[in-house]
């Protein structure tokens, strides 16, 4: 009896590999069969398979070929073993209803101004007409509250189709959650990275945020357990990084910017904002005195092949305004909220960008700067 290829194939299309439903040859187990006369050859490629699946694998075919095609057969299994591929998908978290964007504002080491940071764009996005959010994710040193000017005060709960939902603390036109509404101003947050990552799923997703162009979250300095369940909870639109011009501070804020770049996070780095870039006295108006060093961040930010946003000096006013929790970008037509306003158009002209060229959260279209009424 003359064996045929295909004869073979036939018999082999009606095989699957044990827990699979897909038959070996579309499964691609099969690299190679070859027929010289009544020896068959068959090269079989398996990923990780143990002995007794193999085993099992091989006396089905025997029998199989024998059984259907040719009883006297001679036939040779060779199976090569390959390690399984591994899966590097980007962490993604699911969507928040009514959310536009999303944008995590970051810093390697702590007190370089993140909140600040944070703060000031969420006020300036509120005042071009935005609809804003921002959710306090400094678990163990959350400063949004005092910000704000709203230290001690207590969200409320609200029906949401049925379910309750916490209801955002409002000021200035932004909408804000902060661990800092559930203890007290002295107390400190114990909590191991578990704990700490369920208080802030609570907070993402058992809020009633309603309807937000643009959302900011305010993470703890460095790269630790609260960054990786954001960006596991949440499809990131993408991050903004904090830094000084400092030699120390742009260490650490160059590992923050590798961190959202890595294969399985590949979060876009939106931009670097360097704070306390300068100095200029009052009654010297016209010198700048660099005491952390000149222009750091900016070349971080070349170095790091990411956009450069702006820079913010040091003003007595800046500090001022974050104690009293009224935040400094508020005051008219002055040189800080001059610098603020620059700021988060160019941040924002980066969202458009990153929205049109990369997979969305969600597309938008602002066609221009000035408020986000031009948001469709």
């Amino acid at each position: 009896m003359k064996i045929t290829k295909q004869a073979i194939f036939d018999v082999l299309k009606e095989i699957s590999l044990p827990g699979e439903g897909q038959n070996i040859i579309d499964r691609g187990v099969v690299t190679n069969v070859m027929i010289f006369g009544d020896q068959v050859d068959i090269d079989l490629q398996l990923e990780n398979p143990s002995l007794q699946a193999r085993k099992k694998l091989e006396v089905t075919i025997l029998r199989s070929i024998h059984q259907e095609v040719y009883e006297k057969a001679k036939i040779n299994i060779n199976i090569k073993v390959v390690a399984a591929k591994k899966q590097l998908n980007p962490i993604k978290g699911k969507s928040i209803p009514g959310i536009e964007n999303i944008i995590a504002i970051s810093s390697g080491k702590g007190g370089v101004g993140k909140s600040t940071i944070t703060s000031n764009i969420a006020v300036t996005l509120a005042q071009m007409g935005c609809k804003v959010g921002v959710l306090d994710a400094d678990i163990y040193g959350p400063s949004i509250p005092t910000m704000f000017d709203i230290e001690g005060s207590k969200p409320l709960s609200v029906k949401i189709d049925g379910k309750s939902k916490m209801q955002p603390i409002e000021n200035y036109g932004v909408k804000i959650l902060s661990i800092g509404f559930f203890t007290k101003p002295e107390q400190a947050v114990i909590w191991r990275g578990p704990m700490a990552a369920k208080a802030l799923n609570q907070m993402i997703f058992d809020a009633s945020w309603g309807e937000l162009d643009f959302l900011l979250i305010d993470l703890p300095p460095g790269t630790g357990d609260i960054h990786l369940s954001i960006v596991q909870a949440l499809p990131l639109s993408g991050a903004l990084v904090v830094s000084t011009p400092q030699n120390v501070a742009l260490s650490d804020a160059k590992k923050g910017i590798s961190m959202f770049q890595q294969e399985n996070i590949k979060v876009p780095v939106l931009g670097v904002v360097e704070n306390m870039s300068y100095f200029t006295p009052e009654e010297l108006p016209e010198n700048k005195y660099y005491i952390f060093g000149k222009k750091g961040a900016e070349y971080l930010a070349k170095d790091k092949g990411v956009p450069f946003l702006g820079s913010v000096p040091i003003i007595q006013s800046v500090r001022e305004a974050s104690d009293y929790g009224r935040p400094a970008s508020l005051q008219e037509k002055t040189t800080i909220s001059d610098k603020f306003n620059q700021i988060t158009k160019n941040l924002v002209s980066q969202v458009i960008f990153r929205n049109k060229n990369l997979p969305p959260t969600k597309a938008v279209e602002i066609t221009n700067l000035v408020g986000c009424e031009a948001i469709k």
